[in-house]
């Protein structure tokens, strides 16, 4: 892309300005694997946390960025992918497949996510995340799923779209 203008950068991202489109870069990497996992009991894993910048508790996929940790400039998308799901959940995968890569939300940022699913799981922790994340895991049948995204909008949380993705996959 030609005459790209930094307007500002800060510790995790980047403004920056295309012509009149103005976007959000990431600064250490801008890739994200997001984790589309379900027990051997038939059970969905999804996560939940309050989001700062829509002021409000979100229901997702776990997922995270590939790479961002320092030292970690070289790490590959699947090792990520295992990597986030077990500190988010507590599961551990046997094994990760790649299933599609496209655009986080390309009107806004370049970073790009893909979505794994994750099979042959194993509990091995507590999940919650790291620092301060405080993410409580949900572990909800898969034949509930609908009915229980509906409850949770209705009880005020945002439902990431991505989810629903994730679904269409498993099916």
């Amino acid at each position: 892309m030609s005459n790209v203008e930094t307007i500002a950068t800060g510790q995790f991202l980047t403004l920056v300005k295309s012509g009149r489109w103005e976007y959000v870069d990431r600064v250490r990497a801008n890739h994200a694997a997001i984790i589309v996992a379900v027990t051997p009991e038939q059970k969905l894993l999804l996560v939940e946390q309050y989001r700062v910048p829509v002021q409000r508790r979100t229901i997702e996929l776990p997922a995270g960025i590939i790479g961002d940790e320092p030292g970690a400039a070289g790490e590959s998308a699947v090792a990520a992918a295992g990597r986030e799901l077990w500190e988010e959940t507590g599961y551990a995968a046997g094994h990760l497949e790649a299933l599609t890569t496209g655009a986080s939300c390309s009107g806004i940022t370049s970073e790009r996510v893909t979505l794994f699913r994750a099979t042959e799981l194993r509990r091995t922790g507590t999940g919650g995340g790291v620092a301060n994340e405080e993410i409580t895991v949900h572990e909800i049948p898969l034949a509930e799923v609908p009915d229980w995204l509906v409850a949770q909008a209705r009880g005020g949380r945002l439902i990431d779209p991505k989810i629903y993705a994730g679904l269409y996959f498993i099916r």
